[in-house]
């Protein structure tokens, strides 16, 4: 028996195995241009949110019908990887179907649950391009999703459809081969859907049935391996990401906005109040706020690459709801855009960060900052936990201290606040004259 099919596929796994690597290597890399930022805490907190938003896919939910939708293709993905196990056996051993002596009749019960799956994600993947393509739901068509995000998605659909086509077509000609006798295939108990289509091949001869099934083996093995590689330019990105992104996840009160530690202890030790850890004068500050994604937290930019350009953050958002240029979804593409335009320069032995752009400015204005109500209703929306919201507020940190370069109507606030310790421009003495006139009113 020739040994040429284990080596070309150990060849093309080999391949496959070293471009994900070092595809994967660079989006580390990119993401950690991000700030150091240590989020480890309450460990049993982070595993429950985990379990049950990226893995239990809790906040889908929120959306019946996509979620549904979703969810069939989500348990295809984790359980057809089972029967990919046994691509990868047979492909290094020159095996066929090595699972099925030791799992018996159970194995033909196996393959019709992978097939329903297969179906399942057939009919998922065609509702959703008629969702993006012809009822061209409002989400899913905005002007930050023309170009390569609207390809990006609706060829990864595409892809999944033709994938699951192999495996039925390979199920179907297989059982067709094995009625026959022919040596090396065996029968199963029937294969519902696979049975359905086996009309389409009956009247061909066995070496013509042999080539297509092996063509489908190919194809589908090959085109898993490339789906891998390919996930990782892809805002399917979140496959994976959506785990580490949901474990890293902000756990403080939607409505609890970080203070800059470095300005907090500054103040502190003006005030003479301890300061946890070294005594020493704090550091001076390179930057206050964000300008550019070096600024931002590795975690922020963690949360970049793991958006799923869903939209529901935008559709939620009530800035863009009323018309304003704000698009949380823009936000967290435009941080990935950048990290990726960055990282591939210092790839070229270019100047990286030092290339005269920046990500406020080049790729986020202030007009679309400045529109954010602070709500946080972007951040209950995703259904991964990202944070639109903190690179927001980094930004109009760096444009209010840094370039003092708020809204007039900001900066008259900002005045009063320290002067009047209020947002209204009167005297801290008279701030309960209305309780006195209140009660002046009562006492008539």
């Amino acid at each position: 028996m020739s040994i040429l099919p284990q080596i070309a596929f150990l060849l093309i796994f080999a391949v496959a195995g070293f471009f994900l690597y070092k595809r994967i290597t660079y989006l580390r890399r990119n993401i950690f241009l991000g700030k150091k930022e240590t989020r480890n805490d309450q460990p049993e907190a982070r595993w429950k949110t985990m379990l049950l938003v990226a893995l239990g896919q809790k906040k889908m939910f929120k959306r019946i019908i996509p979620a549904f939708l979703h969810l069939l293709i989500y348990v295809a993905f984790i359980v057809i990887n089972l029967e990919v196990l046994e691509f990868i056996i047979d492909g290094l051993t020159g095996s066929h179907r090595i699972f099925e002596p030791f799992l018996g009749s159970f194995y033909g019960v196996a393959m019709n649950i992978f097939e329903f799956l297969a179906i399942a994600v057939l009919v998922s993947c065609v509702a959703f391009l008629i969702r993006r393509n012809v009822t061209k739901v409002e989400r899913l068509t905005m002007p930050e999703l023309k170009g390569w995000p609207a390809l990006d998605a609706n060829l990864i659909l595409v892809i999944e459809i033709v994938l699951m086509f192999a495996i039925l077509t390979m199920n179907a000609t297989d059982q067709i081969l094995a009625t026959r006798g022919v040596e090396g295939y065996a029968l199963l108990n029937g294969l519902f859907f696979s049975d359905m289509i086996q009309p389409l091949f009956v009247g061909m001869s066995d070496s013509s049935l042999v080539i297509i099934e092996r063509f489908a083996w190919w194809f589908h093995i090959i085109g898993i391996l490339a789906f891998a590689i390919y996930v990782t330019y892809s805002k399917h990105l979140h496959i994976f990401l959506a785990f580490p992104n949901t474990w890293y996840s902000n756990l403080k009160p939607k409505g609890e906005i970080s203070n800059m530690p470095e300005v907090t202890n500054e103040v502190n030790m003006m005030l003479g109040i301890p300061v946890e850890g070294s005594q020493e004068p704090p550091a001076e500050i390179s930057r206050f706020g964000a300008k550019d994604i070096n600024d931002l937290s590795w975690v922020n930019v963690m949360n970049a690459y793991s958006c799923t350009e869903c939209g529901r953050c935008t559709s939620e958002c009530p800035a863009n709801l009323t018309g304003k240029k704000l698009s949380p979804r823009k936000i967290m593409m435009d941080v990935r855009d950048r990290a990726e335009e960055v990282g591939k320069s210092i790839d070229a032995g270019g100047p990286g960060l030092e290339d005269g752009k920046s990500l406020l400015g080049d790729y986020i204005t202030k007009e679309e900052i400045n529109a954010c109500t602070s709500c946080n209703a972007c951040v209950e929306a995703c259904p991964v936990n990202i944070d639109p919201l903190s690179i927001i507020l980094q930004m109009r940190r760096y444009v209010a201290m840094e370039e003092s370069g708020s809204p007039a109507q900001w900066n008259a606030m900002f005045q009063n606040m320290e002067t009047s310790f209020s947002p209204w421009k009167f005297a801290p003495t008279d701030r309960f004259n209305w309780a006195d006139s209140v009660k002046n009113e009562e006492a008539k």
